[in-house]
């Protein structure tokens, strides 16, 4: 999953207010930003396959330490701690902002069971897999992201208010960008130019990017309570 993933930042946004949109776009995508420069390292492993399934060039082939069940529970500790103890440890509401982000981190994994064929491990042993296999089929898979993340978006925009027409606005032409984007991710064919590393650097800026414009956007509209 790709930007179904943004759901949960949005929900979680309208949640708590005083949480970071743009963090919580990194929160949802980590597990990802830990797994691609393990890949880079040789310590994971993807290949890409054309049309490996109809939603997706990707064989995960090895991420035991991202995207088990038991490694996206550690990391969800690590963000809790690291939230707690050092981000925000002159916060009043430092317990709930911990909670929040570790939530975020953790929900990639439930996430990803949906959609994912069964290349998921439940330990870092690699041995047990599991996924539900939606990847086989593109439409449902994009229908999916879809629907999840323009529930987030309506549910973010009835917790807050744009005074200015890029306030009002730009949330929205965003997510439309976003989904464009996952048309070519799903339905796009590899390029030549394609290969793991040049993959991995544009999956990593990418979540970058789209954390940056989040960021921007929230700053300009008003929570409603």
């Amino acid at each position: 999953m790709f930007i179904g993933h943004y759901a949960a930042s949005f929900v979680l946004k309208s949640c708590h207010k005083k949480a970071s949109l743009g963090l919580l776009f990194i929160a949802v995508q980590f597990v990802d930003i830990v797994f691609f420069p393990l890949s880079l390292l040789g310590i994971e492993h993807f290949r890409l396959i054309e049309n490996f399934t109809e939603a997706t060039h990707f064989s995960l082939d090895f991420m035991p330490y991202s995207h088990s069940l038991l490694a996206t529970f550690l990391w969800g500790a690590v963000i809790f701690i690291s939230v707690f103890v050092v981000i925000f440890k002159h916060h009043n509401l430092r317990f709930k902002m911990a909670v929040v982000f570790a939530v975020a981190v953790m929900s990639h994994w439930f996430f990803d069971l949906l959609v994912h064929t069964p290349d998921l491990p439940l330990t870092t042993d690699n041995s047990l897999k599991v996924g539900f296999g939606l990847w086989n089929n593109d439409v449902l898979t994009y229908v999916l992201e879809s629907v999840l993340l323009v529930t987030g978006l309506y549910l973010y925009m009835r917790s807050t208010t744009g005074r200015t027409k890029i306030a009002k606005y730009g949330m929205s032409v965003f997510i439309i960008v976003l989904l464009g984007v996952n048309v070519i991710n799903i339905f796009g064919p590899l390029s030549p130019q394609d290969n793991e590393t040049t993959t991995a650097i544009t999956a990593i800026a990418a979540y970058f990017i789209f954390a940056i414009i989040a960021w921007l956007l929230d700053r300009k509209r008003v929570s409603n309570s």
